[in-house]
């Protein structure tokens, strides 16, 4: 029975994660604008957009196995302010499970187009619907980094509880809050809305 328990959980955890992970603005899977522990699985991929005060960001991640996953981002900024492009990677050391956070290694604009960054991250889910995350990078980090969200479903009142409907976020990159939003509006595609340092963004991703 107790065994029975412990799978039970474990599945609810790891179907949890998995359901909230999409891309970042700079394409690692992740928050809003921070990464965390999750790693696309093999074969499984991600395509984002966001739409930035100062830009707009397209996003393409995938799967290399169920440890390492490659991601990649194009930020085309308004007037003169030309295009950047991150490539990144990002490598899980250890999945998470009931007892222990997932821990996942990663590099983010690896050609230095803006700011190269390694980081380490931890992620972990609690009850009722909470998950934190934690990390210490340099570049764009510049120290520590992480956030905590919380998953609400509304659909449970009707009795359909598949998909979370709305999660709330709120994260720190080192430098500045950012608070937001995700929707599910059907399964792996979600809509996004953030708050930064008095700007705003809107997004929309897809995770397969």
């Amino acid at each position: 029975m107790k065994r029975t328990i412990t799978a039970v959980c474990a599945a609810l955890l790891l179907t949890t994660g998995m359901a909230q992970a999409a891309p970042t603005v700079t394409g690692s899977t992740g928050m809003l604008y921070t990464p965390t522990a999750d790693v696309l699985r093999d074969g499984h991929f991600s395509l984002g957009y966001h739409h930035l005060e100062d830009g707009d960001a397209y996003t393409v991640g995938y799967g290399m196995s169920n440890a390492w996953e490659i991601s990649a981002a194009t930020i085309d900024y308004n007037g003169d302010h030309g295009r950047d492009l991150y490539l990144n990677t990002k490598f899980s050391l250890m999945s998470e499970n009931v007892v222990r956070p997932g821990i996942a290694i990663g590099m983010e604009d690896a050609l230095d187009e803006y700011d190269r960054t390694f980081y380490a991250v931890a992620s972990k889910a609690l009850p009722l619907g909470l998950r934190i995350h934690a990390g210490i990078g340099d570049g764009r980090f510049d120290g520590v980094f992480g956030g905590i969200e919380k998953t609400f479903n509304p659909l449970g009142v009707t009795g359909s509880s598949i998909f979370p409907a709305t999660t709330l976020s709120a994260e720190y990159d080192g430098k500045e809050m950012i608070y937001g939003l995700r929707l599910a509006i059907v399964p792996g595609l979600k809509a996004h809305a953030a708050w930064r340092d008095g700007d705003t963004y809107v997004g929309l991703t897809f995770t397969y």
